[in-house]
């Protein structure tokens, strides 16, 4: 009989409205890289979070190396040796590096805190994973994908052996994911057992050995990787076949819907502009992708035509009329919707309903809203539309808080608030960080769709394949500046990935002096 590190054995987990897990059993072994596939709500982080102590299960017993044990709390759960990443960071954002890597197992003689060691650790730690921190840096000024090292670093310095990573890929770009993968091969080949929650198909192909699959809090089945197909596990997801591919027509642009002229946004990090100079329109009828290596002003793009940050210099006008000092609720009114990279700091208020949450933009017109008093039976109707039309999951529908949703859902919630809302202009940014197969065939669906009816679309993507896919016209930033404007039909990844790296700027500019 095979042994099994972890073994879940028959789990079941209720929330108020929904079986969350049920009767689930997984079995972990020595040395491998286990993925948990499944969609948006399918119980995958639920499952995970009872294994790390965060909730009690209401059924079913978990085994480590064969024998029984509890996990009241992640404290039982450190002990047993396991560590967890989690989708969204549990980092406190006003400590270092340092502080949040030993909080809570801080070393100390007599009651003084003992830095030095810990600190030679972390960096003979970083040193040897190739997880490179700056230990003094505070995270609030640090990227996405440093915080996740910081993650990964706080689990090996508890010298956990099994590691439980829920969505580590969601927030990273190309580059960093291809780290992360081969750090975790190195984990495995030490020994490290790793549970790996993911909704892309391609990572699992790439680095796991087995893959367990629920859909809708129950368990599908477990097969070996190597025997399997991308089309099976998509079929074994979402119980039907997925296209992988976008359809779309020929896109038909026509009246400029936004135009930005010479454009630049201060940075909050460096003393130089984030976006420098930059130019271009986006017409009805196309989706323009703004593609690059985050960090490269994208955000800080983003935020000035929102309203989200002020520009030092230049224009921004949608329909004719310039918005460049509009408050937010006047650029909304006056057409723009926008889907943000960030959907806790900037999507939704967590602590509201659902339906709260999907009326956000609109709760003053007068649909919702008589005399300045909130039509709720008003409110009620339109969110069980949306829940129906995009089939947001959540255990007690409309009343369910936002907060308690699983991130797959919570980002369902906010792209059908600003899909539905009328809109000139669409800025989609990461529509679909976080979603299953299913979710982002109906989301692609949905960008083409809006630009068919007349709209514009800017969407602002880290994955090449959604770029290369979705995009009509592609626009790459490097270093604040525009240094392409492509067409995704002419042009190769490799090509792209070399206006991402900023490559194709410097050869060009090499010609030019040459010349």
């Amino acid at each position: 009989m095979e042994k099994y590190i972890i073994e879940m054995i028959n789990i079941t987990k209720v929330f108020p409205g929904i079986i969350a897990n049920d009767n689930i059993t997984l079995r972990l072994k020595k040395g491998e890289i286990h993925a948990l596939l499944g969609e948006n709500g399918a119980g995958k982080s639920t499952l995970m979070s009872v294994l790390f102590g965060l909730y009690q299960p209401d059924g079913g017993e978990i085994r480590k190396n064969g024998e029984l044990v509890q996990i009241n709390n992640p404290n039982d759960a450190n002990d047993l040796g396991i560590g967890m990443v989690h989708q969204h960071f549990k980092l406190v954002e006003i400590f270092t590096v340092l502080e949040n890597i030993i909080l809570g197992v801080e070393p100390n003689k007599m009651g003084f805190l003992q830095k030095k060691e810990a600190r030679e650790k972390v960096l003979k730690l970083s040193e040897k994973y190739g997880l490179r921190v700056d230990p003094d840096a505070l995270i609030e000024d640090i990227t996405v994908g440093m915080q996740q090292r910081v993650e990964i670093l706080k689990m090996l310095y508890r010298d956990n052996e099994i590691l439980i990573f829920d969505e580590p890929t969601a927030v990273l770009t190309p580059q960093e994911i291809n780290e992360l993968l081969q750090t975790m091969r190195g984990f495995a080949n030490e020994g490290k057992s790793i549970l790996f929650i993911t909704h892309k198909l391609n990572e699992i192909m790439a680095v796991a050995d087995r893959c367990t699959v629920l859909r809708k809090g129950k368990f599908i089945g477990t097969v070996d990787v190597k025997d399997t197909t991308k089309e099976e596990l998509s079929r074994m997801m979402v119980g039907r076949d997925v296209s992988f591919k976008v359809e779309k027509k020929e896109s038909k642009p026509e009246d400029v819907v936004l135009s930005i002229r010479n454009l630049s946004v201060p940075s909050k990090i460096h003393k130089k502009d984030a976006v420098r100079d930059v130019s271009f329109d986006i017409r009805r009828g196309e989706i323009v992708c703004i593609a690059g290596i985050d960090g490269n002003g994208q955000t800080e793009l983003v935020g000035a035509i929102t309203g989200l940050e002020k520009p030092s210099t230049g224009s921004i006008s949608i329909n004719g009329k310039d918005i460049t000092r509009a408050p937010i609720r006047r650029r909304s009114i006056e057409g723009i919707s926008h889907i943000p990279e960030d959907r806790h700091k900037h999507g939704l208020v967590l602590d509201y309903k659902l339906e709260e949450n999907l009326v956000l933009q609109r709760y003053w017109q007068p649909e919702f809203q008589n005399k300045g008093f909130i039509k709720f039976d008003a409110v009620r109707k339109y969110a069980n539309k949306l829940i129906d039309k995009f089939d947001i999951r959540s255990g007690q529908g409309p009343i369910t808080i936002a907060r308690s949703m699983s991130g797959g859902n919570q980002q369902k919630a906010i792209i059908a608030r600003e899909i539905d809302k009328n809109h000139d202009l669409l800025i989609a940014v990461q529509p679909t960080r976080g979603l299953d197969v299913g979710a982002i065939e109906y989301v692609h669906k949905q960008l083409v769709e809006t630009r068919d009816a007349g709209k514009g679309v800017l969407l602002v993507s880290f994955e090449l394949d959604e770029v290369m896919d979705v995009s009509d016209r592609i626009l790459v930033m490097y270093e604040g500046e525009i240094v392409g404007d492509l067409d995704p039909k002419k042009i190769t990844v490799q090509e792209l990935g070399l206006y991402m790296s900023g490559a194709k700027r410097d050869l060009v500019k090499e010609i030019n002096d040459a010349g």
